[in-house]
């Protein structure tokens, strides 16, 4: 008798589970959710306003830029030149101790454009932070400036597995 009283309530513990009821909400999207979100676009951006400063800050570190750059590429030849040199030789050699130095001058080299780009994001992330909108100048510049920090740290990279390093 007790092997049918515990199936029996086991069958009528699971059958209150399976009753349908009214007192709880559905999971199912409600009307509203599934109506189509495309008539409610978000407002668009008010255009950036024009600043003069800005505009000659970023003249400014854009010439900065072009002259580090300058400096860098001359640095570059030079090293090249010295890694050519010192290529073969034993590590601690005068022309390899040369080589080391040029590179040592690239890595110098290297942080002004790496502290200019720095800079425009600065400037970007402070209009963002005081709510104004993107400048599109600000834009293009720190767009200019990336690839020419990531084509120096590329080029030092070369360099060095060009000595061995």
């Amino acid at each position: 008798m007790r092997c049918f009283v515990f199936p029996l309530v086991v069958l009528l513990a699971t059958a209150g589970c399976s009753a349908e009821s009214d007192r709880y909400p559905s999971l199912l999207p409600r009307a509203v959710e599934l109506e189509d979100a495309a008539g409610m676009s978000p407002a668009p951006a008010p255009p950036a306003t024009p600043d003069a400063a800005l505009d000659a800050r970023i003249a400014a570190l854009a010439a900065e830029l072009d002259e580090a750059q300058r400096a860098f590429a001359a640095a570059a030849q030079a090293a090249e030149a010295r890694i050519a040199v010192a290529r073969g030789t034993a590590p601690g050699s005068d022309a390899w101790l040369d080589a080391q130095a040029a590179l040592a001058t690239l890595d110098t080299l290297r942080a002004p454009a790496l502290n200019i780009l720095v800079e425009l994001e600065q400037l970007a992330i402070a209009r963002g932070v005081a709510g104004q909108p993107s400048y599109p100048a600000l834009t293009v510049a720190i767009e200019a400036a990336q690839p020419v920090s990531q084509a120096q740290g590329a080029r030092i990279a070369a360099l060095e597995a060009a000595l061995g390093l």
